[in-house]
């Protein structure tokens, strides 16, 4: 299996503070707004979401195709 890695910085303070996660290909902003109310960027959860939709996707697929 690949080895992966990624990575978080947050600088600054919690409200005027601006962080970067960075994996694979993706290299994404966050603050305090897009985390927690509705600014520009993502945010931690929305990338779990969106690694658990991905891994049931995958796994539902190879269930019905009986793989």
């Amino acid at each position: 299996m690949a080895i992966r890695t990624a990575k978080a910085e947050w600088n600054g303070t919690l409200k005027e503070g601006n962080g970067i996660m960075i994996f694979s290909n993706y290299n994404g902003p966050y603050t305090f707004v897009s985390r927690f109310e509705e600014g520009d960027g993502t945010n931690p959860e929305e990338l779990v979401g969106a690694a658990q939709a991905g891994c049931f996707s995958m796994f539902l697929s190879a269930l019905i195709s009986g793989e």
